[in-house]
């Protein structure tokens, strides 16, 4: 194709650019076309400008077998893709400046309640071990369950001791421990026959008897007594009260007090307890008792328990040192295995009596009457250590607000 362009656009175009593109439409096809314009230009006759335009053969696509373009797309779709930012030119935000340890400050936290992860366990097994002990020494109606249990208490006991010196003995005694109202367990009025024997060395139910402690009742008393306490580690109480002998006799006051402290340590529970009395009776005095503990299995535990009491009117230790098995049989059926020794201090020391016992108590009604049998055997040095055969029979009556 040959296109003529006359002197004026000639002379414009040339200004412009020695070479063009034409952008040509064909069956709705876009070719584009190079052409090269080729001037040329005769100063002499100026009038006439011949431009020879490159001949463009025009092939259809369709005869190239190559489908037809859809629609010319609007001018608006054809907006270049956006690009995305380099990300190293993306301004990073301001990162915090990092908190030293030392900067952070916790909030205090109390000792007494927090415990610890790693004493967690020590706390849960040291609170099931009390409370394994507290029930077989509640069974046994164990004074240790009467000095110390957060409840109120009321203890009857009828006792008939066979052998020993021929007599046959039958004893009524009993103590009660009530809380009084309003007072968040603190105070409690006691009612005791023979407070003295709860303070010494001498045996509380459900352990070795001496034949001189089956007597009757001498004297009575009541007491007001303060106690706190930690249920599985320690444990304070004071007491004062009156004791009355007869109806004839003018009462006379005593005052005593009691703390004990238990510390768990692996499978043995060590326990302590102190106690400071006055009685006008006996003077002043204190007694000193140590626990050692420990479950041989589930339903048998073992108590070492070693026990001193200076009288300052006599100038001398009682001593006593128990060593016992508590075996669990049934919930209605417990044994108690006990092996004693008895001594003094003055007029020197010494052992005054051995004592082997078996004892079987059996719960006969509900939680609050137990029977007691007690075959033992006494070996006193009155006797040189001959042997002497008792039977304790007991039949118990034990009231507590927890059971």
């Amino acid at each position: 194709m040959l296109l003529f362009i006359d002197e004026v656009n000639a002379t414009t175009m040339l200004a412009r650019s020695d070479t063009l593109y034409f952008r040509l439409h064909h069956e709705n096809t876009l070719c584009y076309t190079c052409m090269e314009m080729t001037i040329l230009a005769s100063k002499r006759n100026a009038s006439h400008l011949s431009i020879l335009l490159g001949v463009a053969l025009l092939f259809p696509l369709k005869a190239l077998s190559v489908e037809p373009a859809v629609e010319p797309i609007q001018a608006e779709s054809m907006q270049p893709e956006p690009t995305l930012p380099d990300p190293a030119q993306l301004e990073q935000p301001a990162q915090p400046e990092p908190v030293l340890p030392e900067a952070i400050e916790l909030e205090p936290v109390e000792p007494d309640t927090y415990i610890y992860p790693i004493d967690a366990p020590r706390e849960y097994l040291s609170e099931k071990f009390v409370s394994l002990v507290s029930s077989i020494d509640y069974f046994f109606g164990d004074d240790r369950n009467y000095q110390e249990s957060n409840n109120s208490v009321f203890q009857i006991n009828m006792t008939r001791l066979l052998g020993g010196d021929g007599e046959q003995k039958f004893v009524l005694s009993g103590r009660a421990k009530v809380h009084l109202p309003n007072t968040k367990k603190r105070l409690n009025l006691l009612l005791e026959a023979d407070p003295e024997q709860n303070i010494s060395s001498e045996a509380p139910p459900g352990q070795a008897l001496l034949n001189k402690q089956v007597t009757t009742p001498s004297s009575y008393a009541a007491a007001l007594r303060y106690e706190v306490t930690d249920k599985n580690h320690w444990h304070f109480s004071a007491d004062a009260g009156i004791k009355f002998r007869g109806l004839t006799n003018s009462p006379n006051p005593f005052a005593r007090s009691r703390g004990s402290y238990s510390v768990t340590q692996g499978q043995w529970r060590l326990k302590i307890a102190e106690s400071l009395f006055w009685f006008n009776s006996i003077g002043a005095g204190e007694s000193t008792q140590f626990d050692a503990e420990h479950f041989v299995s589930d339903t048998a535990l073992f108590r070492a328990t070693s026990n001193a009491t200076w009288l300052n009117e006599k100038k001398n230790f009682d001593l006593r040192q128990d060593f016992s098995i508590y075996h669990t049989v049934s919930d209605r059926t417990a044994l108690l295995y006990q092996a004693s020794a008895i001594g003094v201090s003055q007029p020197q020391l010494q052992t005054t009596e051995y004592i082997v016992l078996v004892l079987y108590r059996y719960r006969l009604h509900r939680n609050w009457i137990f029977f007691e049998l007690s075959p033992q055997l006494h070996f006193p040095r009155a006797t040189n250590f001959d042997v002497t055969p008792l039977l304790n029979l007991r039949l118990e009556m034990l009231f507590d607000g927890s059971k």
